[in-house]
């Protein structure tokens, strides 16, 4: 099993969260309750034994402070260096501060693997999305890695991280930059029921991935074969959120679904394999 999608923490960070509340809203909306788990790479280790999973991406916080990026990053370079055959380490910043572009290229050069989760918990970027986020797409194009955005529907009820997201202002960026590989986090926030357009759609999703980050949390379990239909099962990626929930709830859910058991071998890590050529 292959995840696509987790984070990982300081261990200052983890001991002694709310010393990080002051300046940072978004992560004292999503980690301000000492029920929101926080974990760093040796208990993600761990973890990934019990549950069997092989590697994981592992990414950290869109921090609005450049200096909790780059501690972040400092951890989620040395997990990677000391386990290489289980950490894919991306980089994560908060997309609106223009300085993010440098910080992201410093962190390609030192050897991350992709860009994200980038997300907007509590600003607005209103509907250009590409002013914000053409330098970093443009990296990501130039070292050839994916980026995962922060995605969630724009209709239903609220929860705490849930983002003012444009599904057209998404689009365009998809557009506009075709040979990216995109992860869409949280199922696309609805964006898989436009792949059965028959024009144009299916083909700016091309180099378009959904993951699975939170799905028992916000679907039903008819998502993954509803999905799967609509862009193709090559297109869905395992992801668990962890530590926000762990593997066996999805593997439970696919189970469920009645997926075939093709498509199970698919999303639980064939798909990133030939992703990230790991």
């Amino acid at each position: 099993m292959l995840d696509a999608h987790t984070h990982v923490f300081p261990e200052e960070i983890c001991r002694r969260r709310e010393d990080f509340f002051a300046d940072e809203p978004a992560f004292h909306v999503l980690y301000g309750s000492p029920k929101s788990r926080l974990v760093g790479p040796e208990e993600m280790l761990q973890h990934m034994e019990e549950e069997g999973v092989e590697a994981a991406v592992v990414s950290g916080f869109p921090w609005r402070q450049e200096r909790l990026w780059r501690r972040q990053h400092e951890v989620i370079l040395e997990a990677q260096r000391r386990w290489p055959q289980k950490f894919i380490g991306f980089c994560s910043v908060n997309p609106l501060d223009r300085a993010a572009a440098g910080e992201v290229e410093r962190c390609l050069v030192a050897g991350l693997r992709g860009v994200g989760e980038l997300a907007w918990y509590v600003d607005d970027p209103g509907d250009d999305l590409e002013y914000f986020l053409t330098p970093l797409a443009e990296l990501c194009q130039h070292f050839k890695v994916p980026l995962m955005l922060h995605m969630n529907d724009p209709v239903g009820a609220p929860y705490p991280g849930k983002a003012t997201i444009r599904l057209e202002a998404v689009y365009r960026l998809l557009q506009k930059f075709p040979e990216v590989d995109w992860i869409m986090a949280h199922w696309g926030g609805g964006l898989p029921f436009y792949g059965l357009l028959k024009k144009e759609a299916p083909e700016v999703f091309r180099r378009v991935y959904f993951d699975t980050a939170a799905s028992p949390y916000l679907y039903r379990p008819a998502i993954y074969r509803l999905a799967a239909e609509m862009v193709g099962p090559e297109k869905i990626l395992f992801g668990s959120d962890y530590p926000l929930l762990p593997p066996r709830r999805y593997v439970k859910e696919m189970e469920e679904a009645n997926l075939p058991e093709e498509w199970r071998e698919m999303i639980l890590g064939k798909n990133l394999a030939k992703l990230l050529g790991c």
